[in-house]
């Protein structure tokens, strides 16, 4: 599957190295969020959990192990169309002082550069990630220490023994042997600890610096890594795709020549690697689908919880509509401020709560308390639904 996207001849651009590199890392989170879902109803796929940068090192080395030999390329590359060459400068006899006369020759990888750069894809990542582990329990630890104080004195340390009588600490060869292991144990990580983070940054120093020569067109490596094996990353040309099959196809009939034993086992030896083929042939294929579901799971779980905690604005009610004046009820005076009881300007208005009209407060009060109902719609009433308004309008 070959993606151009933009750039002339065989160099690819940027944009393509850097969606190259960035590719493991999101197979990584797309293999750990499906394992994690899983683990909730199969809780024994917590221990593949547990040695996550083990069995995502075992999976790359297979991955890049197989893309390596068959297209000459890592298994992100291959994707993208892109060859790794090894590269040779030939300099002009008659012009050796001057660079435009040098020409670069690119080549087929050797085996020792195969090897190599499964080194640097595989081996050296998986290292990173476990002293980068080791760097954050330290930080962890020493940042508890100085919230907290230093606990490394514990209940079993303690010597009840009284100095003298040794029948009562009871130490095996194991013990022994745990006991001096841990110095050393802490000792390391305090190495890591301090020496890790002056690592990282010159490696993530020199990335940038080769990523920017790069983007300039300064340098043809993209990484140190590939500038330490000779190697250019170049694009595939389009008799290099088609041969990439054939090539599988050569590699795969002389593995089967070379099967040795009784016809049986021939036939179990051949059905095991028909299987094993199928897989690596699929696994690119299912590797992606797998980080492409991830990604559109992660869009859509994110959406729902941007929608989950978004606070709902609700629309006001719409106001009840007003009581109904009673037939046998004291009418309304055409004036608003006028009592309907005393037929007076209100003095100490006051409500009643389950109709709303408004009166005086001596004269409801008198009426409610005798009648138990609202004067005007004749709606039961107690005094206790009497209240008064400090500002009528």
């Amino acid at each position: 599957m070959l993606f151009q996207v933009g750039g002339q001849g065989t160099r690819p651009t940027f944009f393509e190295m850097a969606a190259a590199q960035q590719l493991p890392s999101s197979l990584r989170a797309a293999l750990t969020y499906s394992l994690g879902v899983l683990a909730l109803r199969r809780p024994f796929l917590h221990e593949v959990l547990d040695y996550e940068d083990e069995f995502f090192a075992l999976l790359m080395l297979v991955l890049e192990t197989h893309s390596l030999r068959t297209t000459d390329a890592s298994f992100s590359e291959s994707l993208y169309g892109l060859r790794r060459r090894s590269v040779t400068i030939r300099i002009k006899k008659e012009n050796s002082r001057s660079w435009a006369g040098d020409k670069i020759h690119h080549s087929g990888l050797q085996k020792h550069q195969k090897v190599l750069s499964v080194v640097f894809l595989v081996v050296l990542p998986y290292f990173k990630s476990k002293l980068h582990t080791i760097y954050n329990k330290e930080r962890e630890a020493t940042l508890q220490a100085s919230l907290w104080g230093n606990s490394d004195e514990r209940f079993d340390d303690t010597d009840y023994s009284g100095g003298g009588d040794n029948s009562f600490v009871l130490t095996s060869g194991s013990d022994r042997e745990a006991s001096t292991r841990t110095p050393l144990t802490k000792r390391v990580q305090k190495i890591v600890g301090a020496c890790y983070p002056w690592l990282h940054a010159g490696h993530e120093g020199l990335a940038f610096a080769y990523q920017l020569l790069y983007l300039l067109d300064a340098t043809g490596f993209y990484s140190l890594g590939l500038h330490a094996l000779g190697i250019h990353v170049c694009r595939a040309t389009g008799q290099e795709l088609m041969d990439t099959s054939s090539r599988i196809s050569t590699i795969r009939s002389r593995e089967r020549e070379r099967l040795r034993g009784p016809p049986w086992l021939k036939t179990v030896q051949g059905a095991l690697l028909s299987c094993a083929y199928a897989v690596l042939d699929y696994a690119q294929t299912g590797l992606i689908a797998a980080v492409f579901f991830f990604k559109m799971m992660e869009w859509w779980y994110q959406s729902a919880e941007e929608r989950m905690s978004a606070p709902t604005v609700y629309p006001p009610p719409p106001p009840p509509p007003p009581p109904k004046v009673a037939k046998e009820g004291i009418p309304l005076p055409p004036d608003r401020t006028i009592c309907p009881l005393c037929s007076q300007k209100r003095a100490n208005p006051s409500v009643v709560a389950v109709s709303g009209f408004v009166y005086c407060y001596a004269c409801v009060f008198k009426y409610v308390s005798q009648y138990k109902r609202c004067p005007v719609t004749l709606m039961p009433a107690t005094v206790d639904q009497i209240r008064r308004l400090f500002h009528d309008v």
